[in-house]
């Protein structure tokens, strides 16, 4: 299968042939295969939830967690294996040269090559590979590399954000570019890369986190009572079940962004027996979570966000129950940063499933930008 693919003065080339100083984690790539490359031990440098695993593949876990390098001449092949349930996939974005060229459907059980090509022949090529979907839709795992002249990135230092958030913050539903809404799978629309967090974090040439799992909330899910984020984050896969812990020791956020209680106020699938919202409930689950998070990153700034689905009278409670949190946080934690608060603008939704599409999290991301740009102090 092969995708053409035209951006501004750029060809590139996607094509699929069938048969886990910034805190950075380098992946010495000694299954990487090639002909020739301007340093004897190459690595790729990766951000957000990854892993290596015991077969030395870099595991892309989290919603936009990437990785990162650059190549020379014309083209590389990146070589991606599928991790999921049988007859489940996952998507990556392509980055190349700072520019997006969209979704790169991974699937199968064995690793397959995709080459990724540019008509700007002996050039220095920055490659990001992002992972478009959740942690819940499986892994992507790179396998191997071959390119010309790899080399890991020269990152700068930069400030960081860790996004915490339900379905919106993993893109969820927004992407109805190639797939329309109620066709394929639940999460043939998911697109990370161009979720708001991201957007915000390119916009303030910030580095990023995303830490989402669609659905969940902070004492009770959208057709659960559990796992809760607060029983899945320091899961390394987001996951209640799985035993690799997440080593908060590799990014230290300076600003760490909640934005939950969506799934909590919902009134559920219509299914799964449903009590009234108990928001003592959510508000000590919500205190007890502001403590693990203080617990792991003791200087960050915590943020507060509402959610941009609730309006009316649940709008308001959700206001209260966070300002309620942020003055017992206070008491409870002395001497943190402290918790600011943004109260975001509803909004009706154009993506699937009344989630917001890419335009929404532009729109979103603008809003939100200038609230992090204060905190950061940019």
């Amino acid at each position: 299968m092969k995708n053409y693919i035209s951006a501004f003065l750029l060809l590139f080339l996607f094509s699929c042939h069938s048969s886990k100083k910034m805190t950075t984690r380098q992946w010495n790539l000694n299954k990487t295969i090639g002909d020739s490359w301007n340093t004897p031990n190459p690595i790729v440098s990766t951000y957000g939830r990854t892993l290596v695993d015991n077969n030395n593949d870099l595991i892309l876990i989290g919603s936009a967690s990437y990785a990162e390098f650059t190549f020379t001449s014309d083209s590389c092949i990146v070589y991606l294996k599928n991790i999921a349930y049988p007859g489940d996939y996952n998507y990556v974005v392509i980055e190349l040269d700072n520019t997006y060229m969209g979704r790169l459907k991974v699937d199968g059980t064995e690793p397959k090559p995709y080459t990724i090509k540019s008509s700007a022949f002996n050039s220095s090529h920055l490659l990001r590979i992002f992972k478009a979907t959740e942690s819940h839709n499986g892994q992507v795992a790179i396998t191997s590399v071959k390119a010309t002249g790899l080399k890991a990135v020269d990152h700068p230092l930069k400030k960081k954000i860790e996004f915490i958030g339900n379905s919106i913050t993993c893109g969820m539903a927004s992407d109805t570019k190639d797939i329309p809404c109620g066709t394929g799978k639940w999460y043939d629309q998911h697109n990370a890369y161009l979720a708001y967090g991201p957007r915000i974090a390119r916009a303030l040439n910030v580095d990023f986190m995303l830490s989402s799992v669609s659905g969940i909330g902070i004492y009770r899910n959208w057709n659960s009572t559990a796992p809760t984020m607060p029983q899945v984050y320091e899961s390394a896969y987001l996951d209640i079940d799985s035993t690799q812990r997440w080593d908060f020791s590799k990014y230290t956020p300076d600003v760490v962004s909640i934005c939950l209680g969506t799934n909590d106020f919902s009134d559920g699938d219509g299914k799964t027996a449903r009590l009234p919202f108990d928001s003592a409930s959510f508000i000590s689950h919500y205190i007890d979570f502001v403590g693990m998070i203080y617990k792991h990153y003791p200087s960050t700034q915590v943020a507060l966000l509402t959610s941009p689905m609730i309006s009316g009278a649940k709008g308001d409670l959700l206001f209260a129950c966070l300002q309620t949190v942020k003055g017992r946080c206070h008491d409870l934690y002395p001497g943190k940063a402290g918790i600011e608060i943004l109260r975001l603008q509803p909004m009706v939704p154009k993506g699937c499933g009344y989630h917001p599409d890419i335009a929404d999290h532009e729109v979103l991301a603008k809003e939100m930008t200038p609230f992090f740009q204060k905190l950061l102090g940019k």
